[in-house]
């Protein structure tokens, strides 16, 4: 049976046995050999082919924590800080003032129908130190029309008057996460799902489903592509049965550049409901679907000031963060989808927070030993030595959100953490050192989906200005690389089939443009993916 053999001037595999090679066969969507041409010789008729001859070749990259919702949010318009590339390419300004801000919206709102609500994302209060976005200065826009600003750590968003009113909220500041002007009148600002799920319900809007569409699907699939990434995860979905079927045809298509790893959103349902959806699901992957990850907020991020901190609490003296459930209920819940054997990725920002599931998987453990769980905290920021230390006793994983050392380093250095903890931000170096697995990752759409930038972020800890946050926590390029390849893999209980180039495994490839242990590191994050290859289907990005 004859077979595909591609050539590279450099291959790249992440197979310890095997680090590097020139060539790379391929048969039936795997790989059949990696070596030299002369010793894959042996394997029978092949076709030559030569189009990376000049090109890197990696592993497909491995996005371990991000969300569908990459795919949704380039449906409205975005308003963040940064600037941002959409999918179609084009690069939407970062908007640096609330002035701008509300340019930005009125002319958004000059584009809908009169009876449409505007939704915009990506906005982050926090690099607004002068005062907070009010519901004002979103009626200022438009007072009659709702008006729905999402902030970019997806964990709050602002809305107008209207929206309030709309929502049935204008009366209802005692409900937790509901902000107030100081006569008692709600803000517009809403943190944390349960104040949220108002705006999204009476819109009739659930953001996270819309994630199992076709179209969002596809868009999510040709970002990942752009970038090299071979398997995306989708880390809140709530696994309906139209969402299932969706990802099902999405999928399985060959046209269609991503494996996907969708997580089942664990506060949707009781644990009775839960457990026995995500086991329902299993029947129904595929070598390019796979379901059994189940995903736990706790608490919220950092940034929003919504995360849980051990003392002495933010540096600025900020009220402690919010739970999206009662801690008793968060332990309940690591416990039953634990003695059920599933796998737990669960969202930990603060400290405070990880001591919290820390606790609550230990005793898990004590309750029902299980060998390989392979739960994850993810995010975990500020993750202390003596946490670290238990998560490598307890067999934990830590998937570290590096990108956030580049967007919100700055913040934290000077008004969430202050000096010291910023040493150990995403503290990846110490963590490897203890021998715990561990992975990084960018958390689309809170920041753009680019595993490079990510592997960038963990080598030079480089924040938006400049500075540096925690050298001694750095890693170096040939560890960084493992962590968006075969270390993201390993937390997703799919190291057996992708994050290396080996026999057997999904011929899952990343093709560069260059060798990023060849280029200044200023550079690495900047190398052109010239092509993304899905079990041997290649897609070019020319």
């Amino acid at each position: 049976m004859s077979h595909r053999i591609f050539a590279a001037r450099r291959i790249l595999t992440m197979n310890p046995s095997q680090p590097e090679a020139t060539h790379i066969a391929v048969r039936d969507g795997r790989i059949l050999g990696v070596g030299s041409l002369e010793t894959l010789s042996d394997l029978g008729d092949f076709e030559l082919d030569e189009r990376f001859a000049d090109k890197v070749i990696l592993p497909g990259f491995v996005e371990g924590h991000s969300h569908a919702l990459e795919g949704v949010l380039w449906e409205y318009p975005y308003a963040g800080f940064f600037p941002r590339q959409d999918p179609d390419g084009h690069t939407w300004p970062g908007l640096t003032d609330i002035a701008a801000l509300q340019h930005h919206l009125g002319e958004q709102v000059a584009k809908l129908p009169a009876d449409s609500p505007l939704i915009a994302w990506g906005f982050d209060p926090i690099y607004f130190p002068q005062r907070r976005l009010d519901r004002d200065d979103l009626d200022a826009v438009d007072a009659e029309r709702p008006i729905v600003v999402i902030h970019a750590n997806l964990h709050m968003m602002t809305v107008n008057g209207a929206m309030l009113r709309f929502a049935g909220l204008e009366s209802q500041a005692g409900i937790e996460g509901v902000r107030t002007f100081d006569d008692g009148r709600p803000n517009g600002e809403l943190r944390e799902m349960a104040a949220m799920f108002a705006i999204f319900d009476i819109l009739d809007l659930d953001l996270f489903d819309r994630g199992s569409e076709e179209a969002t699907l596809e868009r999510y699939a040709r970002i990942g592509q752009r970038h090299g990434v071979t398997t995306l995860t989708d880390l809140y979905n709530p696994l309906s049965e139209t969402g299932v079927e969706s990802m099902q045809r999405t999928c399985n298509r060959d046209d269609v550049p991503m494996r996907l790893a969708p997580a089942m959103s664990a506060l949707t349902y009781t644990p009775e409901d839960g457990i026995e959806r995500v086991l329902g699901c299993r029947d129904k992957g595929s070598d390019k679907l796979h379901f059994g990850l189940v995903k736990l907020m706790t608490d919220g991020s950092i940034q929003g000031y919504t995360a849980r901190l051990k003392w002495p609490g933010y540096h600025d003296g900020s009220p402690n963060g919010m739970w999206n459930a009662e801690p008793e209920r968060l332990t309940e819940i690591v416990h039953r989808y634990h003695q059920a054997g599933l796998q737990l990725h669960i969202h930990t920002n603060g400290d405070e927070a990880v001591e919290l599931m820390l606790d609550a998987i230990e005793s898990a453990l004590e309750l029902w030993p299980r060998a390989d769980h392979r739960h994850t905290l993810q995010h975990c920021q500020i993750i202390d030595h003596a946490q670290l230390k238990r998560a490598a006793r307890l067999g934990v994983c830590l998937n570290m959100f590096a990108n956030h050392l580049y967007y919100w380093g700055d913040i934290h250095r000077s008004r969430t953490l202050g000096f010291e903890r910023c040493q150990r931000l995403e503290p990846l170096a110490s963590a490897d050192r203890l021998g715990i697995p561990i992975a990084a990752h960018c958390d689309a759409p809170v920041t753009p989906l680019a595993p490079l930038f990510t592997a960038w972020c963990a080598i030079a800890r480089q924040t938006a200005s400049g500075d540096v946050l925690g050298p001694l926590e750095a890693l170096s390029v040939e560890r960084a690389l493992r962590l968006i390849t075969l270390d993201a893999a390993y937390t997703l209980k799919l190291d057996d089939c992708v994050g290396s180039l080996e026999v057997g495994k999904f011929a899952d490839m990343a093709v560069l443009d260059e060798d990023p242990h060849d280029v200044p590191l200023e550079r690495l994050a900047s190398i052109g993916v010239a092509a993304t290859v899905v079990g041997g289907h290649v897609f070019s990005n020319a």
